[in-house]
């Protein structure tokens, strides 16, 4: 008998393979690997014939994944209109990630965060074009032809600070590519002081998707090479790395002045940014930048916090091959990766959608006040004033 369940995932970002779908309630699946790569954790299919049933969901290899503990009290995401994404009954029991959920309608998408596709990129950097405040740059193509395309926003002419952020290195990290939106947002709100202000002294460079390969592709790491681009900072090449190579071609063009690199963190159940504390260049006025950075977003996002993060490298043993690090290294600046969770923000729980879209939106345009702050201290002035 042919079952009434279907599966796909041949889609923008889709990423399944089916092992068998005979029943609702019996439905085993596998992660694929990245694209040449051995890395696997993100998913993305559509499932139908499962109205009113109870499904359930087995990830037979989720334990093959390149973080496991990304599935301890994890909830993945889905959405039957691709728009609004919320939380679903999910466990890591023996290995397996395993769904349970009851869908009210016969279409219903599964996601391990809520997904930012290709052609949503495209109409957002169609949208920031129209900016009278914004330049578009082509700054090169990946192995597959895709645009790597930066958006330039300002609304000076004279001396300004060069402001770089970059998102999604990681395709599956897509909470970054939602803190974008939400941070152009916010640029473009000609009624909002901080954003006037800003765009008066500044100039934004900024890459919303760093991996278009990858993205289209449904990887989590890489990209259609197969290779990790924040491990390829130190010597990028144009066969394996073209996507940071023409960022660093940028760079080395405009100069940097303040360097954010957005991502998400599989385990971690909260906001928090990582600086360049281990880079032989670190000094005290990086390290009162960073803290000024910290302080002010403490202060105007309950969503951010300092208790809980990455390890702090020792002086002289930071990965100068990472992006934060290169960057501070190389331009001697204020260079944070900024890191959200795919799971819930512990300290401010959502138990309908968890981290979510909006949220991230929020943070990113929560983001300009540290950045206002760090540009306006001590240890930041621009040349001429």
């Amino acid at each position: 008998m042919t079952s009434r369940i279907k599966i796909s995932s041949a889609f923008d970002g889709g990423n399944i393979s089916v092992i068998e779908a005979s029943e609702p309630d019996n439905i085993r699946v596998k992660i694929p690997h990245d694209t040449n790569s051995k890395f696997l954790q993100w998913f993305y299919f559509r499932l139908q014939g499962g109205m009113g049933e109870s499904c359930v969901i087995q990830f037979e290899n989720a334990n093959d994944a390149a973080y496991p503990d990304g599935w301890v009290d994890y909830q993945a995401v889905a959405s039957y209109d691709r728009e609004y994404w919320f939380r679903v009954p999910t466990e890591y029991v023996d290995g397996k990630l395993v769904i349970h959920h009851q869908p009210e309608q016969d279409s219903v998408y599964y996601a391990y965060f809520a997904p930012y596709s290709f052609e949503r990129h495209l109409d957002m950097i169609a949208w920031a074009a129209s900016n009278e405040d914004c330049i578009t740059h082509h700054l090169g193509e990946t192995a597959e032809g895709r645009d790597i395309t930066m958006l330039e926003i300002s609304k000076t002419q004279g001396l300004a600070k060069n402001i770089w952020i970059t998102a999604r290195q990681h395709p599956g990290e897509t909470m970054a590519e939602w803190f974008i939106e939400g941070l152009l947002e916010r640029l473009f709100d000609e009624s909002h002081p901080v954003s006037r202000a800003l765009l008066e002294k500044c100039r934004f460079y900024v890459v919303p998707n760093m991996n278009p390969d990858g993205a289209v592709h449904g990887n989590l790491r890489v990209n259609s090479k197969g290779v990790n681009l924040n491990r390829e900072w130190k010597k990028p090449t144009k066969e394996f790395s073209p996507e940071v190579l023409a960022v660093q071609t940028k760079m080395a063009e405009t100069g940097v002045d303040m360097f954010l690199d957005i991502h998400g963190d599989e385990a971690l159940p909260v906001n928090f940014v990582d600086g360049c504390q281990g880079i032989p260049a670190f000094d005290e006025r990086m390290e009162a930048m960073e803290n000024v950075f910290k302080d002010m977003f403490l202060a105007v996002s309950p969503d951010f916090q300092t208790e809980i993060g990455y390890e702090p490298d020792q002086f002289g043993e930071a990965n100068l091959t990472v992006a934060t690090k290169w960057v501070g290294q190389t331009y001697q600046c204020l260079a944070l990766t900024l890191e959200m969770p795919f799971k819930d923000n512990q300290n401010l729980p959502d138990e309908i959608v968890g981290w979510s879209p909006e949220r991230a939106k929020i943070l990113g345009a929560d983001v300009l006040y540290p950045v206002y702050h760090v540009l306006n201290s001590k240890h930041m002035t621009v040349d001429g004033e």
